[in-house]
């Protein structure tokens, strides 16, 4: 991740308020206003006959310093919310027993400053016990050295603002940890969708390389094959040389073809010119086991009834399997060497056996030739669809392979 330019910390910081952004500056003012407010308190005379009077009352030098002191501990209500609170409640408690002559309490306009900044950064259980606290301790103690009746209007003032104070940062805390909530699922949501479209991706592409590699492995065999047969007879029989010439070209042709479907699977859903072919599956089958017979190698196709319509994700799985087994066939078994494809459909699943008569051992895998993703490839199809493989040799020589796709697991998919 890498960090964000200079330049680019003006614009990022111009999206929030100055006060987010100079906090300390902030407190400053509001300390400052509330010294004002304060201030103001002092000398108005609520019981005016047409309201509050200002300048009804003297200025008492007690009050300004207790108001300096309180609303200079306010700058650092942030940092400090428990502490800060102490300090402004315990110089309220200190002007209400000073002053018990001329009761007023002004100063603890800066104590439920403080208790709102704490209940706004601190969790529930922990604003309940302070803000009980506070609000006992400095209403008993307003009844008791404030003004009388202990009823006093002044006196449930305390009271009133104290608790509203509480229970408006305990609002705006929960709020704040609503919308953060908020964000944080979005933000995972979208880490999710992320992730599930790379997955896609990179499942997409798994699929693209697999058919590609059917294609390219298939016909690129069989045109080495036939290549080497028309350069082995073309001085001595060049009839048979021109027949395996026509046969490379009708693979190479075959090759481009689905080489063109395959990878007109990248092109945008709204290209005029991508292909619509449909995918192979068992219904060209016969022209698949005739290519290989016209390379050069018998194959024996027994399908005891044809099968009905199956998935198109088992029908391709089908063809493929079939085709590289073939191709595995063609490359490894050796010379006249045989094969049997044998296709059973039952209600359940559909099996295919590829069968050859081959001397040679099971193709050489990764670790041997750095090569051999075939049967790599044709397990990831088969496990896609929840089917098995079985690959080895067989007892009285040649090679098997044993596929076995389920139907009803698709059918629940596709449909689902």
């Amino acid at each position: 991740m890498t960090s964000p330019e200079p330049g680019q910390d003006a614009p990022r910081a111009g999206r929030f308020p100055w006060y987010r952004t100079h906090p300390l500056a902030f407190d400053a003012v509001l300390a400052v206003g509330v010294f004002a407010a304060i201030l103001c308190g002092a000398v108005a005379d609520p019981h005016g006959p047409h309201g509050p009077r200002f300048g009804a009352r003297e200025l008492s030098a007690t009050t300004v310093v207790l108001a300096a002191l309180a609303c200079s501990a306010l700058v650092l209500r942030r940092r400090l919310p428990r502490s800060v609170l102490a300090a402004t409640g315990s110089l309220t408690i200190v002007e209400l027993i000073v002053q018990s002559s001329d009761p007023r309490a002004p100063v603890a306009a800066s104590a439920v400053v403080a208790l709102f900044t704490l209940a706004s950064r601190t969790d529930r259980p922990t604003t309940w016990r302070v803000g009980a606290l506070t609000v006992v301790g400095l209403t008993a103690a307003a009844m008791l050295y404030g003004a009388s009746p202990w009823y006093a209007q002044e006196n449930l003032g305390i009271f009133a603002w104290t608790g509203m104070a509480a229970a408006a940062g305990d609002a705006v805390r929960s709020r704040r940890a609503y919308i953060n909530a908020i964000r944080e699922r979005a933000e995972r949501a979208e880490r999710t969708r992320e992730e599930e479209a790379r997955r896609r991706v990179a499942e997409e592409r798994m699929r693209i390389a697999r058919e590609l590699h059917d294609v390219v492995a298939h016909h690129i065999a069989l045109v080495n094959v036939q290549a080497g047969v028309a350069s082995h007879v073309m001085d001595n029989r060049p009839d048979q040389a021109k027949q395996a010439l026509a046969h490379v070209r009708e693979a190479s042709r075959s090759a481009l073809e689905e080489l063109r479907a395959t990878v007109g699977l990248l092109r945008q859903s709204d290209d005029p010119k991508a292909p619509t072919e449909p995918a192979p599956g068992l219904g060209v089958l016969d022209q698949l086991v005739e290519g290989f017979t016209r390379a050069g190698l018998p194959v024996e196709l027994e399908i005891p009834r044809p099968p009905d319509a199956l998935p198109a994700s088992v029908d391709l799985t089908a063809y493929r399997v079939v085709q590289e087994a073939l191709t595995n066939v063609h490359k490894h078994a050796g010379e006249g060497a045989r094969a049997t494809v044998r296709i059973v459909r039952s209600d359940a699943a559909l099996s295919v056996t590829v069968l050859d008569d081959g001397a040679a051992a099971e193709p050489a895998g990764p670790e041997e030739n750095g090569g051999g993703h075939g049967l790599i490839g044709m397990r990831e199809r088969v496990f896609a669809l929840r089917g098995t493989v079985v690959t080895g040799p067989r007892a009285n020589g040649g090679f098997q392979v044993r596929v076995t796709l389920p139907l009803q697991t698709v059918r629940t998919g596709e449909t689902a």
